[in-house]
Parts: C-alpha cells; sequence; structure tokens
C-alpha cells in the first residue's frame, strides 16, 4: 500500500476516533446526576436566616433614605464585587461606591415576594421585587448575593432590574 495512502487514511481514522470519544464524554457528563449539597451545608438555618433578614434590611432602608455609609459597608470591598443595575454595570467596589455617590436614592417602595435561602453559615441569596407608585405598571426585581465576612454580612454580587408587570400579576 502507497505510504501516503496509509498515513492518511490512520489520520482519518484518528480523527474519527477522536470526534466519538469527544461525543462520548459529552453524553456521558449530560446522564450524570446532579451532585447533591454536601451534608454539612445545612440550608435556611433559622439563626443564619434571621441574620442575613437583618443585614438586608438595613440595607433596604439605607436604599430608601440614601444612607451611602450603610450602603457602601453593606458592599464587600473587592475588585471583585459586581452590581449590575437598571443602567449601569459595576465592576468593583470603587465602581460602585461612585455610583452611590451619584445616586439621590430610591425613595419609598414596598417589597413582595422577598425570599432569603442561606446555604450553610457563611452564604446567602436574597430575592425580591419593589414597587413604587412613581411607576405604575412596572416591577423592580432585585437578587444578591451575601457572604459572612469577619466585618459581617456583605453583598459580592447584586443584579437590579425593571420590568412591565407580567400579565396575571398583582402590582
Amino acid at each position: 500500500m502507497n505510504p501516503s495512502l496509509r498515513i492518511a487514511q490512520n489520520g482519518i481514522a484518528l480523527l474519527c476516533l477522536t470526534l466519538f470519544l469527544a461525543a462520548a464524554a459529552l453524553v456521558a457528563q449530560q446522564a450524570r446526576p446532579a451532585v447533591a449539597a454536601p451534608a454539612n451545608l445545612a440550608m435556611d438555618l433559622p439563626d443564619v436566616v434571621a441574620e442575613v433578614k437583618a443585614a438586608f434590611d438595613a440595607y433596604e432602608k439605607a436604599v430608601v433614605t440614601n444612607n451611602t455609609a450603610v450602603l457602601d459597608s453593606s458592599f464587600r470591598d473587592d475588585p471583585r464585587t459586581i452590581r449590575y443595575g437598571n443602567a449601569e454595570n459595576l465592576y468593583g467596589y470603587p465602581e460602585i461606591a461612585a455610583f452611590r455617590a451619584r445616586s439621590t436614592g430610591a425613595g419609598p417602595r414596598t417589597l413582595s415576594r422577598t425570599v432569603i435561602t442561606t446555604y450553610g453559615r457563611d452564604f446567602a441569596v436574597v430575592s425580591t421585587l419593589t414597587h413604587r407608585t412613581a411607576a405604575p405598571g412596572k416591577v423592580g426585581r432585585q437578587m444578591q448575593t451575601w457572604v459572612r465576612f469577619p466585618q459581617g454580612w456583605q453583598v459580592v454580587a447584586a443584579h437590579v432590574s425593571t420590568i412591565d408587570v407580567p400579565p396575571g400579576e398583582k402590582q
């Protein structure tokens, strides 16, 4: 057999084997069962939920009253802290603090469907809807990732957005 033909056949066979193994690995990965949380990662411990609720309530009061000192201390002073807002993408604590310094505050609003989920003793996610009489037909959505540090609970990631009230939902 021609040596060039043999090299080409071996190359094609190797390519087919590589593609087959990659596809088989992808199928195996997709078929893998979900991994359960570690047994020591207790969720929604009442005392931890109460701590996060207190931190979130203090933050919410600061949002409404534009208390920038509390707002700033609620966010982790770290370049990896992120806040996505309605009209801004803020990367790092300095950008978040600068945004707060320019803000005039949210003003009065009410919250609904607030959910606090804790994972272990040091990690939590808070999700809530916000409603303003000045924005009829709109609903705000807010999610925050909180982590316990030596100085207390702080936000390490936040997302704020506003949408039209979905059909069938009350405002």
